[in-house]
């Protein structure tokens, strides 16, 4: 189940640990999240905290879409993106 990188398997604990309650996640690195009914808005509410944290990114509003968020597979590209960017001076 578990392919992806290291972002996906950071991911993929927080999951497990804060909403599966330590249980194993039992959906692919390119499922949905939302169908899957791992997440709710307000658990994807709580999963942009953690990346915003854990892999110092900032996630706009207008980012915050199934395009980028709804799979591990969809975050590992996204935090990747993110990390490519310039920072601010």
């Amino acid at each position: 189940m578990n392919t992806g990188g290291e972002v996906a398997g950071r991911v993929r604990r927080f999951i497990e640990e804060n909403f599966l309650m330590g249980g194993e996640a039992t959906f692919g690195d390119g499922e949905s999240l939302m169908r899957h009914h791992v997440l709710d808005s307000t658990g994807f509410l709580e999963l942009v905290g953690f990346l915003e944290t854990a892999f110092d990114i900032h996630v706009e509003d207008l980012e915050m879409v199934p395009e980028n968020l709804d799979s591990l597979q969809a975050i590992e590209a996204y935090v990747a993106r993110k990390r490519a960017e310039p920072r601010p001076a």
